[in-house]
């Protein structure tokens, strides 16, 4: 059994440079998974709010959701812990 896990991917340089995507803080909007569902390679998992523009976020990966790391409302960094995936 192996496992994968989907972080919070880098943002994009703009985000930097304009601004204005990213003005406020970024959070999380709607968790589409739940514990036990499976999910294919880019299915959508989360949609993120940055304040402008709500952001859908792929998987990486495809396997079993087993673990949830964050809640709706959550505020997220680059490279957090989203979800734990099981291989199958």
């Amino acid at each position: 059994m192996s496992f994968s896990f989907v972080r919070m991917p880098k943002y994009p340089d703009c985000w930097s440079s304009c601004g204005s995507c990213a003005s406020g803080d970024v959070f999380i909007l709607e968790l589409l998974v739940r514990v036990g569902d499976m999910v294919a390679h880019d299915d959508t998992i989360l949609t993120l709010e940055t304040g402008k523009v709500a952001l859908d976020i792929p998987s990486p990966h495809a396997g079993r959701v087993v673990q949830i790391h964050v809640t709706e409302g959550d505020t997220v960094d680059e490279g957090a812990l989203l979800v734990t995936l099981e291989s199958v």
